[in-house]
């Protein structure tokens, strides 16, 4: 979650900026995080570990979901559900896996069933 979460936000924060042409500010508020955050994400200081605009299936979700927060028809519940949705299909496509073995060599991302169910 510390890696996908910030790489979502981001996309979505990127998406309202220069799509919407909303203030930093106002993004903080649809998304609930600082303003600091979403300058940082603007920046591609933070939420870049995974390239979350690149995987195909997820970009409809961000486009959707930023068009929903920026005319204020997304209350923040299904928000989180969107999150949960992305996350879904970032495990199916086994997109955490190189996250994880950067993040703990011990890993055998061949052996590892967590995204995955066992068959």
């Amino acid at each position: 979650m510390k890696s996908l979460v910030p790489s979502v936000r981001s996309a979505i924060a990127k998406e309202l900026t220069k799509t919407y042409g909303l203030k930093q500010k106002e993004v903080a508020n649809l998304l609930g995080v600082t303003q600091t955050a979403v300058s940082k994400y603007t920046r591609h200081v933070r939420g870049t570990v995974i390239k979350i605009k690149s995987v195909e299936e997820v970009q409809p979700i961000i486009d959707e979901t930023a068009e929903l927060l920026a005319n204020g028809q997304m209350p923040r519940y299904e928000l989180v559900g969107r999150f949960c949705k992305i996350c879904e299909i970032v495990r199916r496509r086994r997109l955490m896996c190189e996250v994880c073995e950067r993040a703990d060599p011990s890993i055998s991302v061949r052996k590892c069933f967590v995204c995955l169910p066992k068959r």
